[in-house]
């Protein structure tokens, strides 16, 4: 079953033509580097527009920001003829990254982001990948187990009370990736991109977890 954008009608995604056509080679190019570069596993995602998601149904709960039911995902280990193939099947798809496998996703407000990626760098603490979403979000990518261990990490620190816009994303979860869109809301962008070391050995959630803390509750005071 190929994908369209369904219900979407209208909108510059829906006309055929040399910018769909490079937007596709873009998005192949990129699950490619993901699956076969970085190791990832990937799901084509749906899209929205005008707050309708292109999955068809009136009553989604998530527009433009899941994985769709009917397309199989793309491993990780596939290469670009692989993903192309495979992506062909879902034109137009958004590229979402499966969350739990390779990594888990601290997950906390762009501004307080923004801030404790700098104190992290100065303070020398090894990093992984971080997007920023148009929600205003910003996603960290930490070792795989961390969304489970996160309400026990916050307690030890004694932050587990003190109301933090923060969570933990891990399995079962996606998050759309660079160069999508999410939502219909704009694209999401590298704040720092993924490179060999930090995409097959992301940090521990603990060695991140007390600054971002502590830029989540400055933000929120």
């Amino acid at each position: 079953m190929g994908f369209t954008i369904g219900g979407i009608r209208g909108t510059k995604e829906t006309r055929p033509g040399v910018r769909r056509r490079g937007r596709s080679t873009s998005d192949c190019t990129a699950v490619a580097e993901y699956t076969g570069l970085w190791g990832w596993d990937v799901a084509p995602g749906a899209r929205a527009a005008a707050g309708n998601c292109s999955c068809g149904s009136a009553r989604c709960t998530s527009p433009g920001a899941h994985p769709l039911g009917f397309a199989p995902g793309v491993p990780a280990g596939a290469t670009l003829d692989e993903v192309t193939a495979a992506w062909s099947q879902t034109p137009g798809a958004a590229v979402l990254l499966a969350v739990g496998r390779s990594f888990d996703v601290i997950d906390i407000a762009e501004a307080a982001g923004r801030l404790a990626l700098v104190r992290l760098e100065r303070m020398g603490i090894p990093l992984g990948p971080v997007t920023v979403t148009p929600k205003g979000r910003a996603q960290f990518f930490v070792a795989p187990g961390a969304a489970a261990e996160l309400p026990e990490l916050l307690y030890r620190m004694g932050w587990d009370d003190a109301g933090l816009d923060l969570r933990g994303l891990g399995p079962g979860t996606h998050i759309t990736a660079p160069p999508s869109d999410l939502a219909g809301l704009g694209p999401v962008q590298w704040l720092r991109p993924p490179t060999l070391e930090t995409a097959a050995g992301p940090p521990q959630a603990r060695l991140l977890l007390g600054t971002l803390a502590y830029t989540s509750h400055r933000a929120a005071s």
